[in-house]
């Protein structure tokens, strides 16, 4: 009998939560991988995708997954133990493939947004924070009982699963009904790059570092944004920041408030580059403490998605920031690596 000619798409499979698919054959997009997982979709520091696969967001490996008809399988369950965009995107192409080909570019630029911060199509990043709202319990239009504990993140994704082609047809007609679920933080990412521009918010990289350190006015006062599921304060849109430089570390300077970030393209399996390693930093708190003359400045767990050093209660510091630049440096050129994606296990990973 000659063999079957490959699937030009692979059998979509349906979303199944993470804890019921240990004993189900299954798909992960975006995540850890079970015992019981066939097929890994994701970037995460402990996937198990076909190297061939590997992209640097989840949703751009699940394309590339539809584009490999020898690699395709009927795998009946796909799952992940988180929800975010790139995570949606990507279940969303495993489980819907033909519909979600139709918008490959879009979903893929909104997962850019989505994880990274960086904008390469404006409407992509306008999914991403339509996204962002309906998953927020405060100004979603879902129904409440969807964001019950503890089964917040499978109503999450059978709910987003459910209305995401309803948003798609409403981007492509111009956002007749779904525009103000982004209109906020559009008007913000507008104005944060006109201030980038203007060189109103001046940002400067240290190539050798990894760095870029912005200088914002202490005018400028802080927004709301929401970032990862959570809301935070932010004077200039994070998405206008990371779209301005690759530097994967960065440093916010407002007035005598300094805030470092260790952006989550370096928690991640990047495909297409290297990132500077996550250094521990919790010696230069200590050692920023001493000089404060007191307590104050926290250095977030290396491991997660994009850990800060920080004065978590937003006291001014009174450091000056010639000094407070020079022990930046020491730390990020001395201090012992805290994580590698690429080896994840050494630093005791569990992601």
């Amino acid at each position: 009998m000659p063999d079957r000619p490959p699937l030009l798409t692979p059998p979509p499979a349906h979303f199944t939560p993470y804890a019921a698919a240990r004993t189900l054959p299954n798909i992960v997009v975006d995540g850890p991988p079970l015992p019981s997982t066939v097929l890994t979709l994701s970037h995460w520091p402990n996937n198990q995708s076909p190297p061939r696969l590997k992209r640097d967001t989840s949703t751009a490996t699940a394309f590339a997954y539809l584009d490999a008809t020898d690699l395709h399988q009927a795998v009946p369950w796909v799952t992940n133990n988180h929800f975010d965009e790139d995570g949606l995107f990507s279940m969303y192409a495993v489980t819907e493939p033909e519909r979600a080909l139709a918008d490959r570019a879009l979903l893929i630029a909104a997962s850019f947004a989505g994880d990274f911060g960086v904008v390469t199509d404006r409407d992509g990043a306008r999914l991403c924070f339509a996204v962002e709202t309906l998953s927020d319990p405060d100004a979603s239009l879902l129904p409440q009982e969807i964001f019950a504990e503890p089964d917040r993140v499978a109503a999450l994704y059978a709910a987003l699963l459910e209305s995401l082609p309803a948003v798609l047809r409403d981007l492509h007609t111009g956002w007749p009904r779904y525009g103000d679920l982004w209109a906020l933080q559009d008007e913000h990412l507008t104005t944060s790059r006109a201030l980038l521009a203007d060189g109103v918010v001046n940002l400067v990289e240290a190539p050798a570092l990894d760095l870029a350190v912005v200088r914002i006015p202490t005018y400028l006062r802080r927004r709301t944004v929401r970032r990862y599921l959570v809301d935070e304060p932010a004077a200039v849109h994070p998405f206008a920041i990371n779209s301005a430089t690759q530097c994967s570390r960065i440093l916010r300077v407002q007035g005598d408030n300094y805030e470092f970030e260790y952006r989550y393209e370096s928690w991640v399996q990047l495909a297409t580059r290297r990132v500077a390693l996550r250094v521990r930093l919790d010696g230069l708190a200590m050692r920023l403490n001493e000089l404060e003359k007191a307590p104050g400045w926290v250095a977030e767990e290396p491991t997660g998605t994009a850990p800060r050093l920080h004065r978590p209660d937003g006291t001014p510091s009174t450091i000056p920031l010639d000094t407070f630049l020079l022990e930046l440096e020491a730390a990020l050129t001395s201090a012992p690596v805290a994580w590698d994606p690429y080896d994840w296990q050494k630093f005791g990973g569990s992601a």
